[in-house]
Order: structure tokens, then sequence, then C-alpha cells
């Protein structure tokens, strides 16, 4: 979907597609069969944005042969499909974990932590990524000049080492002069956005601008996920300044909600919570420090001491729901939760989301008079760790949620006073 900012500028929404799995291009075709096709008309619009992800399998294929990259260009034609942003966090293997279990701890096979690498310390993260910024330029509408890549934030947090920044920052100006490149001989520009995560090197935006504040700002940003800022407690207005001082564009805007827990040390607060504890994906969580400020410390050996631990801002933090119902946190104040909960319903009480932060957040990128991003992207992509009784089950009902995600999305962007676009 398309709509038309006051300011005469077009804002770009699609949902991502990591929701679904594919690790293959026959996978990826078939999703567009299968669910964004149906998204589009369950919607009734003549056209509907994707974030693509395509993992290093399917990047490969799409580069060994450039008639593979017209192949899913026209594919997505047939379907009423538009691309202009990438999701790059996942390198591959997202939905490798197909077990049974609600179990809360990590598992073999699940990402988890895995998710995490490849990081930028790495030529196969900088490889994958300009890979993914040639793949994008071939698959942008003939009337759009410049695409979105999200990426990880560095690195998650342990180990790392003044060499390793070094390192990625070299991997950075390398990753600028290889954009540059790629506008050169394409005419399409591709911005890179760091994604801001709990328990990242990059975990809030007052680490973006330190960690970016130098990169090459043409070519590089911030992908501000709602979900994660609100993890953090970060107000929206406040971040969105900060990054502005820093230079950093906000080069999308993943639109999520974080599940929030209003009195955690509830006993039927927690039953209810446990069944979000799950073992496909992190789950970091937070809780304010109604006492001192202490700082995150690491344990014996590298690993971190996530059982009360503290990071600086004054939230208690661990690094998965299972460790803050098992004691990790206190519960004297309310938790927020790494667990991206559909857009438009909240989860049933005594749970609920942090719809108000997204909201707020779309308001102070959107609102004023010049749009501070172009691209807007739905990512639910736990839909299917969603607690039992509130899963999909049949494509009908995916096609359905994502479907009203969007609709949610579309209201509240004409409540802002853009105007909806058709082709």
């Amino acid at each position: 979907m398309r709509f038309r900012h006051p300011d005469g500028s077009v804002v770009h929404v699609a949902y991502c597609t990591n929701v679904h799995p594919a690790e293959d291009l026959a996978g990826v075709l078939g999703q567009l069969r299968r669910y964004a096709g149906p998204i589009r008309e369950r919607l009734g619009v003549p056209r509907l944005g994707l974030g693509l992800w395509l993992s290093r399998p399917v990047c490969d294929t799409l580069l060994a042969e450039p008639g593979e990259v017209v192949r899913l260009r026209d594919a997505l034609a047939e379907h009423g499909l538009e691309v202009v942003t990438l999701n790059g966090f996942p390198y591959q293997g997202f939905h490798d974990y197909e077990g049974e279990s609600d179990a809360g701890s990590a598992v073999p096979g699940a990402p988890k932590l895995r998710v995490y690498h490849p990081d930028w310390t790495t030529e196969e993260r900088l490889d994958y990524t300009l890979d993914l910024a040639r793949v994008l330029a071939g698959l942008l509408p003939g009337d759009v000049r410049w695409g979105s890549i999200s990426t990880l934030p560095l690195a998650w947090r342990t180990p790392w080492t003044p060499e390793r920044s070094a390192t990625a920052m070299g991997m950075l100006d390398r990753l600028s002069a290889g954009l540059a490149e790629v506008a050169a001989e394409t005419g399409r520009r591709i911005r890179v956005g760091f994604e801001p995560e709990p328990g990242c090197i990059v975990e809030n935006t007052t680490q973006a601008a330190h960690h970016l504040a130098a990169v090459d700002h043409d070519h590089l940003g911030v992908c501000l996920d709602a979900c994660h800022l609100a993890v953090q407690f970060e107000d929206p207005g406040e971040a969105v300044k900060r990054l502005a001082v820093a230079g950093l564009p906000v080069v999308k805007l993943q639109a999520s909600c974080a599940l929030q827990v209003d009195r955690p040390a509830d006993p039927f607060t927690r039953e209810a919570l446990t069944a979000f504890a799950e073992p496909r994906f992190l789950h970091q969580t937070r809780e304010r420090n109604t006492k001192d400020v202490i700082h995150l410390a690491e344990a014996p050996g590298g690993s971190p001491d996530t059982a009360g631990a503290v990071h600086d801002g004054g939230l208690r933090a661990v690094d998965d729901l299972g460790e803050a119902l098992d004691g990790g946190l206190p519960g004297n104040s309310p938790w927020r939760v790494h667990f991206h909960v559909p857009l438009h319903a909240t989860p049933a009480p005594p749970l609920t989301s942090t719809q108000g932060v997204l909201e707020e957040t779309l308001r102070v990128l959107l609102a004023g008079p010049v749009a501070l991003t172009r691209h807007v992207e739905v990512e639910t992509y736990t839909w299917q760790a969603l607690p039992r009784d509130r899963r999909p089950g049949a494509d009908e009902e995916l096609v359905e949620g994502i479907a009203l995600e969007l609709a949610w999305i579309r209201e509240r962007l004409i409540d802002l006073g853009l105007k909806e676009e058709t082709p």
C-alpha cells in the first residue's frame, strides 16, 4: 500500500514475510500465491507491499542467474505485489525449529541467539547485505528510486571487545562503499538500517547514536522497531529526537507491538504469561528498576549474568521470558516482553500490549510537516509462536490476521492525515 504524506512524499506500507518459512526460491514464490496475494485480496487493495525476507541460499539463487530476479519480480506483479524493502536481519534458518514443546528453555535448532550470527564483525554479513542490495535494486518498482534493508544492531552484546568493535566499523565503511557502487551501477539507492534490539550491542537509540554517529548517513541509518523501543521503555518522541541530533535517518519503521504485563507478581497474571514462554525465539524481558541503577555485569567466562542483571537506563533485564518467570526479575513494576503480538488485537486480560507506543511512534514519525520515514513494515513474525489457543490454524486464518494488522495501520495513517494512493 502507498500513502501520500502532506509533504508530497510517498510512504510505503508492507508486511514482512519472515512470518512465513522459506529457505529456497520455490518457497518464496509459493508464499506469494499462498499468503501475500490472498492478503491483498482480503484487504481489497490493488497493490500491496512486501518486506521480503530472503535467506542467504535464496539470495545466492537469485544472483546466480539474472533471470531469476526478473522471474521473482514478474511473480510479484502477477499477484499485485511490490517490494521496496527487505528484512536482512536473519541470515538463514529463521524457522528451523519445528518442535512441539511449549517449554521456555532454549532447544537445539531453535533460532534464539543463533539469529544474531553472522554478525557485523564477519565478511559473511557484509557480503550477504550487499548481495541483498543488488537483488533489491532489481526488484524496485519502476517509479521508485530507493529501497531499504534492515539488519542486526552490530552483534549480540557478548563477546565484544575493542578489537571486534573496530572490525565492525571497518565493515560498515565497506558497506557504505558497496552501496555507493550499487547506486552507481543501477541508479537505485539502497539504504541499510541497523535495528536496535534488547540485549545487543545497540539495544536502544542512545547506543545507536553513540555507535553509529560517525557512519555514512547517506547510506546507513536506523531501522526503528516499535516493539524493541517499547521493551526498552524508550519514549518515541525523545528517541526520534536523539537520532536526529546524531544525524541518523530512520530508514524504516517496523510496526510491531510488545507484550506488556502490568502486574507480573500476580499469580493469575504469571500463569497467563507462562503460555508465551516458548522455545523458538528469544523473548528479552525488561522491568523498570525502582532503586539504584546498576550496569550489566558479566559472569566469569564471558557469559552474561542475566539473573536480575540491570542495563544502564534503569532497567532490570533478562535475556528470555523463562528467566524472568524463574525469578530473574523481581516483578515490582510492569514488564515488557520482546514478543511481537498482533497489532490490532491486544492479548486477553490480564495481559496487554504496547499498542499505544506504536501509535505514538507513528504520530512522531508521520504526523508532522515532514515524513521522518517513508517505509513502514508490519513485522509480527510470531503468529505461530502464540499460545496454542491463539495461533492461526488454516492458511485462511493467518491471511485474515495479517490483513487485519494492515487494515489497522491503514486506519492509523489516514487518521494522521495521509491519503491512500491507488495505481
